[in-house]
């Protein structure tokens, strides 16, 4: 009877845990399909009225005429994104190179709760420390400097052309490019630990340095770990809010230069949102929102493929 008990409560078991399991891969699967239609079914109005073409690449947002083109928040949120990325790759890689091949054993915990404690502050924080300190710094100092220095290069002193008030894309995109350098060094990190000791020896065999190690075995290894990290940095830099709430001037319109002040999607959304009593701006601001979630959907989509193509790459190498 023992036997039969034991067999019986296995059987239990398993089915308690394919029951849960399943309920919970529905609900995974539910919750986005759920967002995704909430959001075209609040949005509905302003996609009657200015299409998906129109609204996409209108430039004009006027509430008082009842005019509303999302492309300045969809330019502003890219850019922003874009420039916070290309601050930040560079360093998260830098600090996952220094804690995990460079720096001595018993300070690699220390470094690492270092990084990890700046993911910890909360965004509003790192936006109010953006407007109060960093932004007076950069409008009397940095953005004057990088002016003087870069204007009279042909094509690039165009991007700082303009008056440095701090409160611009430059601001905000070097603040949130602080903002999610935790999580993306945090990933690569991780990503180059994962890298097996015995590819470093098999190059430290053949007569490889540090350095030819670390560019030829530990980043091509970890290559999709190090796109992993930049695609969850980069959709909590497109979702960002209150940190780049502060620094852009919440501005509809198009910016030219590094010293414009613009607005993003979310920013837009925040700023506007309890403004918005007539019909068709509450559901504007819901097609920017239903924009921003297949944004984030499509960078799934293309990490996906990145990662898979690079791993196709290497089972042939491997193959080979």
């Amino acid at each position: 009877m023992d036997g039969i008990d034991r067999k019986r409560d296995k059987l239990i078991d398993k089915i308690v845990f394919l029951v849960l399991g399943f309920f919970a891969l529905f609900l995974g699967l539910l919750y986005p399909l759920f967002v995704g239609f909430s959001l075209v079914k609040e949005s509905w109005l302003a996609i009657e009225r200015f299409g998906v073409i129109g609204f996409i690449f209108g430039t004009v947002w006027d509430p008082v005429q009842e005019i509303f083109g999302g492309l300045p928040a969809l330019v502003g949120t890219l850019l922003t994104t874009f420039i916070a990325s290309f601050i930040a790759i560079p360093v998260c890689i830098g600090i996952a190179i220094f804690i995990t091949e460079l720096s001595p054993r018993p300070l690699k915990p220390i470094f690492t709760t270092a990084v990890e404690l700046l993911g910890a502050i909360p965004s509003i924080i790192y936006g109010m420390w953006g407007f109060f300190i960093i932004a007076p710094f950069m409008a009397d100092y940095v953005e004057p400097f990088l002016q003087e220095t870069l204007m009279d290069i042909p094509v690039i002193g165009k991007f700082f052309d303009g008056i440095p008030t701090g409160i611009d894309l430059l601001t905000s995109s070097f603040v949130l490019s602080i903002m999610i350098i935790p999580f993306m060094a945090s990933i690569v990190k991780d990503a180059f630990e994962m890298t097996p000791q015995i590819l470093k020896e098999a190059g430290y065999g053949m007569g490889s340095t540090k350095w030819e190690v670390i560019k030829d075995v530990v980043i091509p290894y970890s290559f999709p770990g190090i796109v992993g990290g930049a695609v969850l940095s980069i959709g909590r830099a497109l979702g960002e809010t209150m940190a780049v709430a502060f620094l852009t001037g919440n501005v509809h319109q198009i910016p030219k230069t590094l010293f414009d002040q613009l607005t993003t999607i979310t920013v837009a959304i925040a700023n506007e949102f309890t403004e918005a009593h007539e019909d068709i701006y509450l559901s504007s601001l819901y097609y920017l929102a239903l924009i921003l979630f297949v944004m984030s959907f499509l960078l799934l989509i293309l990490s996906k493929f990145l990662i898979f193509k690079r791993l196709e790459k290497k089972w042939k190498v491997t193959e080979v």
